[in-house]
């Protein structure tokens, strides 16, 4: 597999993330979770809008200006080779919220569809992890729909530990622990 770095969003990425989201809306319409880990990237008029809510959302001081209480960071995975963005991948400081704690969990990821089944989420997964152990987490909660295989199988290749399935409004939900 070629070689990821996860790397926060930037103007340099702009034009690319605005082909990944228009790949997203073209190849994904019939997927309500088509932008997990993308936050709102499919509500942005423009890549410099949603790089400026990312930037907001680091911080617990402004991460409330774009509507959350939770501070995350936000992550480009790029494929060094080409310098391509693949993915994009959350991690979210805490959760220590209702949702987040219940279903949502530490992070949410998505691959860019012309990119999926070539491993990516998996390492996207472990490079996130990493950032996780930077910030203290010593378990992440990382949750998929009961039937994502794809995603169950890059928690599960990450060290997931399968905890329960819960109903969260008529949807079954996996959740599993990764000890960092």
């Amino acid at each position: 597999m070629d070689e990821l770095i996860l790397v926060e969003p930037s103007l340099e990425y702009a034009e690319d993330l605005w082909a990944f989201r228009q790949e997203i809306i073209d190849k994904d319409a019939d997927n309500e979770d088509q932008f997990a880990g993308c936050m709102s990237l499919d509500s942005s008029s423009s890549a410099d809008e949603w790089i400026r809510i990312c930037s907001l959302r680091k911080d617990e001081k402004t991460c409330e200006e774009v509507g959350t209480t939770v501070p995350s960071h936000t992550y480009l995975a790029i494929r060094k080779k080409d310098n391509r963005i693949v993915g994009v991948i959350d991690l979210r400081h805490h959760i220590d919220h209702p949702i987040l704690g219940t279903w949502g969990g530490h992070c949410g990821y998505s691959v860019r569809p012309s990119e999926r089944r070539k491993g990516y989420a998996k390492e996207m997964l472990r490079l996130d992890k990493l950032n996780a152990k930077e910030l203290g987490i010593n378990k992440m909660l990382v949750t998929c729909d009961e039937g994502n295989d794809a995603s169950e199988k890059t928690i599960l290749a990450n060290g997931g530990v399968y905890e329960k399935t819960i109903d969260v409004d008529g949807d079954k939900i996996k959740r599993f622990w990764i000890s960092i």
